[in-house]
């Protein structure tokens, strides 16, 4: 197919293994001598999961670079990727807000990648937005080019047209409007509204000439859960308020007084407030908003499942300053006519039935938001395949009992878990505790050093 028509669309479901195989395909086409340098574009919090995957499964050398930052810090990415003076394959990763920028894309464009890779491709669906304008540029000097998407529909079918247009013009045609007038039937004020689509067939049929689509359910050789990890990234104000707690509660445990689990585990709280985005600061009461960095991370993943593919979506968080932050986002996100339902400490418990029937039995209830001490064991939330953990506790047996509110009888699709993380903090000795089904409660105290290292 590389041959023909230089482009390809991987449209997988979330869980099926995508960008894996993306990796598969460049990797084949460096070995081949056909590419030497590839561009993945991809949402902010999903940048990061590229070079781990690249680690992880590339049977290659290769290259990877990041490219967040400033524009100083990003140009000289590129340019150290660039110089790079041994032989591998050499990745650039960036985010899609970022490849239309002043000096960005002008660098990018002269950086002519044999091969881009554009993750979550409905990012780009709208055929005028200037990332999307930005991306057609720069898939036009490209030798070869992959989408990656489960939904790369969502709201209207015309929003394949932008993707294809840069995939490859010569299925859809390089005129928006040509396309629109051949498969939407246009009506109200001045007919400038889409009332309908004809020819969804042909479509279909033209989309899917050059894509290849698997949902969870063909995939029968995945395993009946699947994880998966989005790295989230502090701002250099965010990491240096963390790091300063950090070197603070090192400096008083180690003071000399007597160490203790409640101690050690109150100071490891007030780390992972933080990394929620919060504050309790010594003379307030109620905790501070000081970060958004994983909240955005989630507005991807709830815009791309819950509203591109108009799934339910199960997300837990530990602190109800926390859920309550997520309930506001989930409101500001989710269209007319979508609802969610949240179960957490403030909830009366002879409602907490009624809020779990409606989300396991109202199709226009997609999102359930559970804070993990309280809506963690004995509910069922099979309506939907795919949890999100905003934040854990320090408790395996809480997490395992969460774990099955989506995977337990009644339940039919491979199960999704994805974690937040924050990268290089509690969040991930959090994570690696739990896999070893350790409570932290119980090893914190002899251990306490390696959480404030």
């Amino acid at each position: 197919m590389a041959e023909t028509h230089k482009g390809f669309g991987l449209l997988f479901e979330m869980g099926c293994g995508k960008t894996l195989t993306a990796i598969m395909i460049a990797g084949t086409a460096y070995q081949m001598g056909k590419v030497e340098k590839v561009l993945v574009v991809a949402p902010t919090s999903v940048c990061s999961v590229w070079p781990k995957d690249f680690a992880e499964f590339a049977d290659f050398k290769a290259n990877i670079k990041v490219l967040l930052g400033d524009k100083n810090r990003r140009l000289k990415l590129l340019n150290d990727l660039d110089n790079f003076p041994f032989k591998a394959l050499k990745v650039a990763v960036i985010n899609y807000e970022s490849t239309w920028r002043e000096g960005i894309f002008d660098a990018l464009y002269e950086w002519n990648a044999d091969m881009i890779i554009c993750d979550e491709s409905q990012r780009i669906k709208s055929h005028d937005a200037e990332q999307s304008k930005a991306m057609h540029k720069l898939g036009d000097q490209a030798k070869y080019k992959l989408i990656l998407s489960g939904t790369p529909v969502q709201n209207n079918a015309i929003d394949i047209y932008s993707q294809y247009r840069f995939l490859d013009s010569t299925i859809f045609g390089e005129n928006f409007y040509k396309f629109r007038n051949r498969y939407a039937v246009m009506g109200g004020f001045n007919r400038k509204q889409i009332v309908g689509y004809k020819d969804l067939d042909g479509l279909i049929k033209k989309e899917h000439s050059i894509a290849f689509r698997i949902t969870k359910n063909e995939a029968i050789d995945l395993p009946e859960q699947t994880f998966e990890t989005r790295r989230v990234h502090f701002s250099k104000k965010e990491q240096d308020l963390y790091n300063c707690i950090k070197r603070d509660s090192y400096a008083e445990l180690d003071s000399g007084g007597q160490i203790t689990a409640t101690t050690v585990l109150t100071k490891l709280l007030r780390l992972q407030q933080l990394t929620g985005g919060f504050l309790v600061k010594d003379d307030a009461s109620k905790p501070e908003q000081v970060s958004r960095a994983k909240l955005d991370a989630l507005s991807d993943i709830i815009e791309d499942y819950v509203i591109g593919s108009g799934k339910k979506l199960v997300i837990f968080a530990r602190f109800i300053a926390e859920v309550k932050a997520i309930i506001d986002l989930v409101a500001k996100l989710l269209p007319r006519g979508m609802k969610q339902v949240a179960i957490y400490g403030e909830i009366k418990k002879e409602d907490r039935g009624d809020i779990v029937k409606q989300f396991q039995e109202d199709p226009n209830t997609t999102v359930f938001i559970g804070q993990i001490d309280t809506a963690g064991t004995g509910i069922t939330l099979t309506a939907a395949d795919t949890c999100v953990y905003y934040s854990k506790n320090f408790n395996y047996a809480t997490y395992s009992q969460s774990l099955s509110r989506i995977h337990r009888i009644g339940q039919r699709n491979v199960c999704t878990y994805i974690d937040l993380e924050v990268d290089k903090t509690i969040d991930e000795l959090i994570s690696q505790s739990l896999a070893k089904k350790e409570d932290m409660a119980k090893t914190v105290v002899d251990d306490w050093r390696a959480y404030f290292e």
